[in-house]
């Protein structure tokens, strides 16, 4: 949280800390060991900027009614030298707290002081984390399952290093195992078609017009000079033909997302270095496998999860091998401190799997955090589209940018926690309304620059404030707001620790909605100079903090719309 926030909740401890002790020595209250208790912000601004339950807690050990403790309490409080400006008792005993005008002032100018590095957190510690997101497999374009994951893993990988974590994106490209042995069956198929006639695609195969066009662009090169080879190498020589050119597409169109990885880390790179075998090695070392019919397994009960086969009978891995090996190479080879994947919730009983063999290895499953992502459904004119992907007409992450704006798309993505279904409005997203939530902080910070562009054309322009023309910042109204932007750095680590952007999408709203109540009752342009040249500093905070949460997001802060 910020320093100033951190001070004061510092200081509500110290006092409450030190009226018990003043209240007990005096005989006022009974010598007793004082427990823990809440120090909350109330829903309604009137009831205190903080709201404490001590008296509450504590009527068991002081044996005395909530009201009184709290009456004894505040008799004992001394407030001098706080932020603290005064306190009313509620209720059944609840102590409402005050903040001073100085308090507000600081908040503002601490704001402004910062400029881009307001909200930021050393909470992180500059430990390192690896976010691993979208890994789709490079058979085929995104859908839009991909487009979900890679919003919502780009934004956190954003967040945890404002956070103070030191953070590195990557995609796990699944280049070996049986999807690239089927993306090869069928490219082999669709090229074959072009010579011959009655070649049928299996219905597990991959119908999508995308390989059709790898297999036209095969055959325009080579001809059919690979017709009569060998279908081993034939289809060797298509999947090295298509691969690369669909690993390339992934890279050129999540850059279009504004989506940039630190590192590609190939599935096959595994296999090649022996990685996966060392692995399996490994883990027979551990005492934690077994052979049955011919297949080695892992004792997953041993762990907590269930056993599954690491070598089939045919001398080959299963799937999972290489998995294990690249959480390997990630928390030990790599040291990472913290791996954090994003998968889709269909992958939730893989996750005992894999953090039991960690577990077998000796490596801390903990340091595995896996945030399990839910459907996405398209919505336009009220309707769910319906899209299949092996028709061939799937909405891909390419088509669905096509149709709504790349701001719209990743704040959207955001503004539901991972694990909750989301149904994406086609048609809101392009709204140009306050509906819209992304158009709507925008809007604000928008209005923002031109309060400020209208005033300079008047020869009026913010300059620095004294902290005495900061504290006239008195209307409810600007109190609210100044309240709102100072939790800003707490939503930061909040939704760090949580990992979950959609925090940080709700709170751009309320900060965008709590601005334009402050425009449409506050007017910047008044006849007290100090209290306009207050106002004025108060739009630069707000239009500091709201471009700083679009970064983090990654969207567009506009100076007009």
């Amino acid at each position: 949280m910020s320093l100033i926030v951190k001070t004061v909740e510092e200081q509500i401890k110290e006092l409450i800390s030190a009226a018990a002790e003043q209240a007990m020595k005096k005989g006022e209250l009974p010598e007793a060991e004082l427990t823990a208790y809440s120090i909350d912000t109330p829903s309604d601004p009137s009831h205190g900027d903080f709201a404490l339950n001590c008296a509450l807690a504590w009527s068991r050990v002081f044996r005395n009614a909530p009201r009184k403790i709290a009456e004894t309490l505040m008799a004992n409080a001394n407030l001098e030298g706080t932020y603290i400006d005064r306190f009313e008792i509620a209720g059944p005993g609840f102590i409402n707290l005050f903040l001073s005008d100085s308090y507000y002032a600081d908040i503002v100018n601490d704001i402004n002081e910062k400029g881009e590095n307001y909200g930021r957190s050393n909470v992180g510690e500059g430990k390192s984390v690896l976010v691993e997101f979208v890994s789709a497999n490079p058979t085929g374009p995104m859908h839009i399952g991909n487009a979900r994951g890679g919003a919502l893993g780009d934004c956190l990988a954003a967040v945890m290093d404002f956070a103070g974590y030191k953070t590195e994106r990557e995609f796990y490209i699944n280049d070996a195992g049986n999807q690239i042995e089927k993306f090869g069956l069928s490219l082999d198929l669709r090229y074959l078609q072009i010579y011959k006639e009655g070649i049928e695609m299996p219905e597990d195969s991959y119908h999508g017009a995308d390989i059709i066009a790898h297999a036209e662009a095969f055959a325009a090169e080579f001809g059919d000079s690979f017709v009569d080879r060998s279908e081993k190498e034939r289809r060797a020589a298509l999947v090295e033909f298509a691969l690369p050119k669909n690993i390339q597409a992934l890279h050129d169109d999540l850059l279009k997302y504004r989506i940039e990885y630190d590192t590609w880390f190939k599935e096959s790179s595994l296999h090649q270095s022996g990685e996966t075998m060392r692995i399996i090695e490994k883990l027979k070392e551990s005492g934690h496998t077994y052979e049955k019919e011919g297949a080695l397994w892992f004792s997953g009960a041993d762990f907590g999860s269930e056993d599954f086969v690491l070598v089939r009978s045919n001398g080959f891995p299963t799937y999972v091998a290489p998995d294990i090996a690249y959480h390997y190479n990630k928390l030990v080879t790599r040291g990472f401190d913290k791996a954090i994947n994003i998968w889709g919730a269909d992958h939730h009983g893989y996750v005992p799997r894999l953090k039991a063999a960690l577990s077998a290895l000796g490596i801390d499953a903990d340091k595995l955090d896996v945030v399990l992502m839910q459907m996405v459904r398209l919505v336009k004119g009220g309707e769910v589209i319906k899209a299949s992907k092996r028709s061939g007409k799937a909405i891909t992450l390419v088509t669905l940018l096509e149709e709504v704006p790349i701001d719209a798309a990743r704040f959207f993505f955001n503004l539901r926690e991972p694990n909750s279904h989301f149904d994406f409005d086609l048609d809101l997203a392009v709204e140009q309304s306050n509906q819209n939530p992304v158009y709507y902080v925008q809007y604000a910070h928008a209005r923002i620059c031109s309060i400020l562009r209208n005033l300079a054309e008047e020869n009026i322009t913010p300059r620095e404030c004294k902290k005495e023309e900061l504290m006239l910042l008195k209307a409810p109204e600007e109190r609210e707001l100044i309240s709102l932007l100072a939790a800003f750095t707490k939503t930061v680590e909040i939704s760090a620790a949580a990992y979950d952007p959609a925090k940080l999408t709700h709170y751009a709203t309320s900060v965008a909605a709590q601005f334009h109540k402050f425009y449409n009752n506050c007017r910047c342009k008044c006849g007290d100079e100090s209290l306009m040249q207050a106002r004025l500093a108060l739009c630069l905070a707000t239009g500091t903090a709201i471009r700083n949460l679009l970064s983090i997001l990654k969207i567009d802060a506009p100076e007009s719309m």
